[in-house]
């Protein structure tokens, strides 16, 4: 069913959507400071591409390691893009998945372009991987979390 989503979204418009991240992303880029948010454009321009069957998390709750982008330079990061490009984007989705949503063949769209509009409004630091290694990365991390408040 993935695959059925993923070809009909990227036909009908998702092919857009991951060329104008891609394109955000090498502006990035060339502007050489913006290379971590260049990178997060190149990440979510993939999401954007094909976004049934994954998922958006945290690199830390994946890896069990905090690097750069999950760190307080990554909250920074996320924190002046947001502000300057972030909010904006997010918008943007929102808006697209509102249209979407006034049919009924168009709310699982919909639902992707809200997942894409949180992945906009801070993407430093995350990663998109398969749903289910999402969901076995949050549960083994709420297991640990767990056994710490149990010492």
């Amino acid at each position: 069913m993935a695959l059925l989503g993923n070809i009909v979204w990227f036909l009908l418009g998702g092919i857009f959507t991951g060329l104008l991240w891609w394109f955000f992303g090498l502006f990035a880029f060339i502007s050489i400071i913006g290379i971590p948010w260049g990178r997060a454009c190149f990440v979510m321009g993939g999401f954007a591409f094909f976004p049934f069957g994954q998922e958006a998390i945290r690199r830390d709750i994946l890896t069990g390691q905090q690097d750069i982008g999950t760190s307080a330079l990554g909250t920074l990061g996320n924190v002046l893009w947001f502000v300057l490009a972030g909010v904006w984007i997010a918008l943007g989705h929102v808006f697209s998945a509102l249209a979407c949503a006034l049919t009924i063949i168009g709310i699982p769209f919909a639902w992707q372009h809200l997942k894409l509009a949180a992945l906009a409004l801070c993407p430093i630091g995350q990663t998109i991987v398969p749903v289910e290694v999402a969901a076995a990365a949050r549960q083994r991390y709420a297991e640990e979390a767990l056994s710490r408040y149990r010492r």
